[in-house]
């Protein structure tokens, strides 16, 4: 009988180790239209917490063509401490074309790979939304229209993923903002103003990081 039950034992002990919960970094990706806001945040959070920046930042749109991934961005708020890794996805629109990379000088051919990478990058984004990411950041131009059909699609997939979504109604600082036009086309989200750039209201930006996904 001895045996017997030690051998139980064993068996538990691995078993809780196979289906214990995950205790290592929350992936959060960090999603939105193109030229957000979405890498400024990045480097904002990294910045902050890590010193280090997690890529470019531009005002040519599609700068972020691949995901880019910071690891291990460890959050201390009101004596608790959430790690993270941030996941800055290029931005996802329904149409690329190359010829809003010459309207900022970028010679055609240039312009033809950056719109041909940036279609791919909008694939790698929606791959990483379906398998790969624990929470969501959705970033948003609070000087821009929300109702588009990329924001409607994108949050209809968080939502049907059940994925903690915070929506960042990010700028601000420009004058043309508005944050509640962003709170009244997600009421069912919250819905926190922020400007990236000049680094407002970070304060409580990471108090809902610590909330949503700690």
């Amino acid at each position: 009988m001895g045996l017997l039950t030690e051998l139980r034992s064993s068996i538990s002990r691995v078993t809780s180790k196979l289906f214990a919960p995950d205790s290592g970094p929350k992936r959060i990706g960090i999603y939105g239209p193109p030229n957000a806001g979405k890498t400024t945040l990045a480097n904002r959070i990294a910045r902050d917490w890590t010193g280090d920046a997690v890529g470019p930042e531009s005002h040519v749109p599609h700068e972020t063509r691949r995901a880019r991934r910071k690891e291990n961005v460890e959050i201390k708020r009101n004596g608790k401490s959430v790690s993270i890794d941030i996941v800055d996805t290029p931005g996802v629109t329904t149409k690329v074309d190359y010829k809003e990379f010459l309207e900022h000088d970028i010679e055609k051919e240039d312009a033809v790979r950056r719109s041909r990478e940036a279609t791919e990058g909008v694939a790698e984004a929606m791959h990483w939304l379906r398998e790969d990411v624990d929470g969501v950041i959705y970033v948003l131009d609070s000087a821009d229209d929300p109702f588009t059909q990329v924001n409607t699609m994108l949050i209809g997939i968080i939502e049907s993923k059940d994925l903690p979504v915070l929506i960042f109604a990010n700028k601000i600082d420009l004058e043309e903002s508005s944050v509640q036009q962003i709170a009244n086309a997600f009421p069912q989200h919250e819905t926190v103003p922020l400007s990236a750039l000049e680094g407002d209201n970070m304060d409580e930006v990471y108090d809902k990081i610590a909330e949503y996904f700690g």
